[in-house]
């Protein structure tokens, strides 16, 4: 680059021979003494080596010559000042290269550089050249670097040493060096240019804002070296980075045309700084919706506390978006859970609070709370009052003794959100969370709305994929995850990995895949959708016992189960968050629907069940339950007994009041019991009788008792003992025999024959008002 040429800069001042008024004897400033009148100078007209010369016979201590034109320095542009000359008598003074430093306000720079080496001269009538380079940027070879703020120099030279030589100096010339610095062709701007030190200890954050606003859409080049930066700094042009940020953890970094990881680490010096100042300035910008870790692998040796990260705020309800790329964890002892227990009082009055806690500040929010007695799944502390010696949980227990010594156990996450009080709308896309048995994944915020996880893997995670410890997954949406269990060669009853809980209402899990866990989730709140996932949790142990795939917590599930692959697991479906768990009122089991899925086992014990209903208290119902449309499958070893059934380890279900239950349009292979609701039987009654028995016990859902029967058809010619046909019509007794799982049809008179019979286990609502159920309905036989 040349500005003489592309931009038109006037360097050379004029010759000697133009006249002496326009050379200073002094700094070269308007009205400052001129070598015109100078007793001691003269021109030569005709020099052997120079032509037309100037003559200057030294008589002061320090002689300058300076000419009073204005030379221009601007940031990028570096100026050789050269001059030759020789001693013809006299002694023999040293010679150096001067200039007056002055900036936009035509004031002299302080305390910078303003002359260049000396030369010595050592003989008559040699000549010597001298020449230094005048610069904005301190570079090796400059050596006047004057810094941003300088606008222009008078440039000329100094004559020190002893007074009373006699020399000759040839014409000054000022050339464009910059090319000797800088590419031929630059597309960028040197924050060295302007003012940059880089030695991480002076502050150089205005030299990079300058170079910034100069850029005008060329790169911002930062060379090696250490660069403070001391406050928050925007770069709007591209930047590339040679050298390294050094910034306080609070000071944030907008790269905005350089908005990804990769521009990040290349700032810093390091991946994990960089995503730490991406996702700084993720929350505190509007030009870009997501940050993109550009498919790189950041290797973490501790959690990422995001909102720690952020520092300057803990709410925030834009869309914000981190993709594309690998969390991995390596072996440190910042993984290590922390752990207190400690003795504490709990009330069914205050459910949700374990009251008489010593040392509150010790247990750190979002601790699993476990105890011997009483507390159910994924229960985390959301909130703690210290002086009160108390913490709240996310959910209550459902029958815990007053007081017990409870376990308060903080995971770590590859990434942690649990400091931010409300966070809606973040969405984690493509990462992949790497585990690798020494962490967690991915901590939800303490409250927010509608957190999305897509087309995510979860790989070896130590104890959870992904937790929600208070409300943050209200409205949450997994989607297309893949979750990798830690514990593939364990048996399933010893595994303790859980790939996601949920605490609130309206998630929607979609088309995820979980392998080998202990739960795939652990769902409480209600108003969910489940579709396309298939999860599975075999072991190699023959007639071995499986655990659950999904566990629903409330009684009150109001879920869409629909599409699913559920793979040597169940679904178990109890109450175990209500702090009253006997039944005083309300609905009951209620709402889930469960259609259109695949449900298989394989070398799974006989009495498992596929869908598994827990009371934690007595009087409990199901009132509504939708199973439809559904294969329930099971290979290798004994046949399961059932797909459906009750775990009593706490109660039972009250089958006299089953109500609104549909069981229907299933396909069952290797499973000794086809439960069906509605069910209609062919009944064969050989010899005439008055009350004929027919036994529906293998189809009873959950061992119901038989509610009523809702048709009667005759195949064929009811019969009496005397083999004469009748025309005759029963009424049914449903509730009959152990557990009320037969119903009895009676007849005026005793008779023999086949009939297709259609009962409920169920109770339902009639359409027409006033229409009876149970044993006082009739239906009509079949004509002969």
């Amino acid at each position: 680059m040349n500005q003489v040429i592309t931009d038109g800069l006037v360097l050379m001042p004029p010759p000697f021979a133009d006249g002496l008024s326009a050379w200073s004897r002094q700094d070269g400033r308007p009205g400052s003494d001129t070598w015109a009148t100078a007793p001691n100078a003269a021109l030569v007209a005709a020099d052997a080596d120079f032509g037309t010369c100037l003559e200057i016979v030294k008589t002061e201590a320090l002689t300058r010559l300076r000419h009073m034109g204005q030379t221009p320095v601007v940031p990028g542009l570096y100026l050789r000042v050269s001059a030759r000359i020789k001693a013809v008598s006299g002694n023999l003074p040293g010679v150096r290269i001067a200039a007056w430093a002055g900036n936009a306000a035509s004031a002299n720079i302080a305390n910078v550089t303003q002359t260049g080496p000396i030369t010595q001269l050592t003989a008559y009538g040699a000549v010597v050249t001298v020449s230094a380079i005048i610069g904005t940027g301190t570079r090796g070879g400059v050596d006047m670097a004057w810094g941003p703020a300088a606008s222009f120099a008078h440039v000329g030279l100094d004559l020190t040493g002893g007074n009373g030589g006699q020399v000759r100096i040839d014409d000054i010339t000022v050339e464009d060096v910059t090319a000797v610095f800088l590419r031929k062709m630059m597309d960028w701007v040197d924050v060295r240019d302007y003012g940059a030190i880089g030695n991480g200890v002076a502050d150089d954050r205005a030299a990079f804002v300058a170079a910034d606003a100069a850029a005008a859409g060329r790169e911002v080049m930062v060379p090696a070296g250490d660069y403070f930066i001391g406050s928050s700094l925007t770069l709007n042009s591209p930047a590339r980075f040679e050298g390294r940020l050094v910034m306080p953890d609070d000071a944030r970094l907008a790269l905005n045309r350089n908005f990804d990881l990769k521009g990040y680490a290349e700032a810093m010096g390091d991946d994990v700084l960089g995503l730490k100042k991406g996702i700084q300035q993720l929350f505190n910008q509007s030009d870009h919706e997501g940050f993109d870790l550009c498919g790189r692998r950041v290797v973490l040796d501790g959690p990422l506390d995001v909102q720690a990260i952020v520092g300057n705020r803990n709410t925030y309800a834009n869309r914000r978006v981190l993709r594309n790329g690998q969390l991995a964890a390596i072996t440190s002892p910042d993984w290590a859970d922390e752990v207190h227990t400690r003795a504490g009082t709990w009330s069914a009055a205050d459910p949700r609070r374990i009251t008489g806690l010593a040392n509150v500040a010790d247990i750190p929010l979002g601790a699993l709370v476990s105890a011997p007695q009483g507390v159910g799944r994924e229960i985390y502390v959301i909130a703690k009052d210290v002086a009160g010696g108390r913490v709240t949980l996310s959910g209550a227990f459902h029958g815990a003794p007053v007081t017990q010594a409870y376990t308060f156990r903080r995971f770590k996450y590859l990434l942690d959100f649990l400091g931010w009080l409300n966070l809606q709308r973040f969405v984690v896309s493509d990462i992949e969370f790497l585990c690798a048995g020494l962490c967690s994944g991915l901590n939800l915020p303490l409250d927010g709305l509608v957190f999305q996880i897509q087309d995510c893997f979860f790989t070896g995670p130590k104890d959870r994929g992904i937790t929600s410890a208070g409300e943050g997954c209200q409205g949450m949406q997994i989607d297309r995850c893949q979750f990798l269990s830690n514990e593939q060669e364990a048996d399933a009853p010893l595994r303790r990995t859980i790939a996601f809980n949920s605490n609130c209402s309206d998630i929607k899990v979609r088309d995820n895949r979980a392998v080998k866990f202990r739960h795939f989730g652990v769902v409480a709140g209600s108003g969910n959708i489940f579709s396309g996932n298939h999860f599975f949790q075999g072991d190699g142990v023959t007639d071995g016992p499986r655990t659950a795939g999904l566990v629903f917590c409330d009684n009150n599930a109001k879920t869409t189960f629909e599409g699913n692959y559920v793979d040597n697991c169940y679904i178990e479906w109890g109450n175990e968050r209500d702090p009253a768990p006997v039944f005083a009122g309300g609905l009951s089991f209620h709402g889930l629907s469960l259609d259109g899925n695949i449900f298989f086992a394989t070398g799974s014990a006989p009495w498992m069940n596929f869908i598994l209903i827990k009371p934690y208290g007595a009087g409990h119902f199901i009132n509504g339950l939708t199973v439809i449309d559904n294969l329930f499958k099971k290979t290798s070893g004994a046949q399961l007994l059932a797909v459906d059934g009750i775990d009593t380890s706490f109660a039972t279900l009250d089958l006299s009041r089953t109500t609104d239950l549909l069981f229907s349009g299933n396909t069952y292979h290797g499973i000794g019991k086809r439960t069906e609701n509605p069910v209609t039987v062919r009944h064969v009654e050989g010899s005439a009788s008055s009350s004929w028995t027919v036994d529906l016990s293998d189809h009873a859902p959950f061992g119901s008792q038989v509610r009523g029967v809702t048709a009667f058809l005759a195949e064929g010619p009811l019969r009496s003992a005397s083999n004469v046909i009748v025309y005759l019509t029963p009424y049914a007794e449903p509730a009959q025999g152990a557990g009320g799982r037969s119903l009895r049809m009676r007849w005026q008179q005793e008779v023999r024959g086949t009939a297709q019979i259609t009962a409920r286990f169920d109770e339902r609502v009639m359409p027409t008002p006033g229409a009876g159920v149970g044993g006082g309905l009739c239906f009509a036989a079949g004509a002969g």
